[in-house]
């Protein structure tokens, strides 16, 4: 088994604010004007902690032997989120595969609000993605975490974790872990 990485839950691609397509050029220009930004240096907006994320992405990016690993491991782990979601909702309309795809749901809103506190919300169409499913299919989802009030909708209608929504998160994530755990990996 491989040591795990330590970009583990890491986008690097979105820490660097750039599309996984980007080239070398643009990693190296984004790099330094959000390194300019957050530099410690900075008295107006530097960020020793945002910086070293910024310095870390931009070292293993930059690298096109790294990058090539990187980007493996980040499609196995974009996969095996699929995977995971739709093993918990294979049979349709389960409730297990309901309640699975609502903690994930909360598990993605509560890492965008850690990483980008200024911009915590994301659009519905972007779940898609996330979980493998229409957003038709999430409808049902997005009511239940906004009528408990798990989840709000902000800035032109994004969805974004509520404190209630993170306490019950935090309640419910190491069931949330063994669930995804049950399926035996080939």
């Amino acid at each position: 088994m491989a040591d795990p990485s330590p970009f583990d839950g890491l986008d690097l691609y979105e820490t660097l604010q750039i599309s996984p397509n980007a080239d070398l050029d643009t990693i190296h220009r984004v790099y330094r004007l959000l390194a300019q930004r957050f530099h410690p240096d900075n008295q107006e907006t530097g960020s020793a902690e945002r910086f070293r994320e910024l310095h870390s992405a931009y070292l293993l990016l930059s690298d096109p032997a790294t990058r090539a690993q990187y980007d493996i491991e980040r499609h196995r782990r974009e996969k095996d989120r699929w995977r995971l979601v739709s093993t918990g909702a294979q049979a349709e309309d389960t409730f297990e595969g309901e309640r699975l795809a609502r903690l994930t749901v909360l598990e993605v809103l509560y890492t965008r609000r850690k990483l980008e506190p200024r911009d915590p919300g994301i659009f519905d169409l972007d779940f898609e993605s996330v979980l493998g499913q229409p957003r038709e299919h999430l409808e049902f989802t997005f009511w239940y975490l906004l009528a408990k009030n798990f989840i709000k909708r902000g800035d032109q209608s994004r969805l974004m974790i509520t404190p209630d929504g993170v306490d019950y998160l935090e309640g419910h994530y190491e069931a949330n872990v063994r669930v995804r755990r049950l399926p035996a990996v080939s």
